[in-house]
């Protein structure tokens, strides 16, 4: 999926979201990867002093990590850049 409509989804909140497009998601709103410990994957932004640990259940990344997501979005008012 896109990382547009991997946005609506999360935003949205419905439906289950691959991690792999969480992923993409997480790299189009400005986070880079810092560091992989295991099945943890941190992810930092420059604007957020907090960063976001993701990890997969099987192919899909974690409901709860996704609501995280969705509310740090909302908090910053994060967008896709171009």
């Amino acid at each position: 999926m896109n990382p547009e409509k991997t946005l609506i989804a999360v935003t949205s909140g419905k439906g289950v979201v691959s991690f792999s497009d969480l992923r993409r998601l997480l790299e189009g709103l400005g986070f880079r990867l810092a560091r992989v410990s295991g099945s943890h994957h941190i992810y930092v932004h420059p604007s957020i002093p907090r960063p976001i640990n993701i990890q997969s259940k099987g192919k899909d990344a974690k409901p709860y990590q996704v609501r995280q997501l969705r509310d740090i979005i909302k908090e910053f008012g994060l967008r896709l850049e171009e």
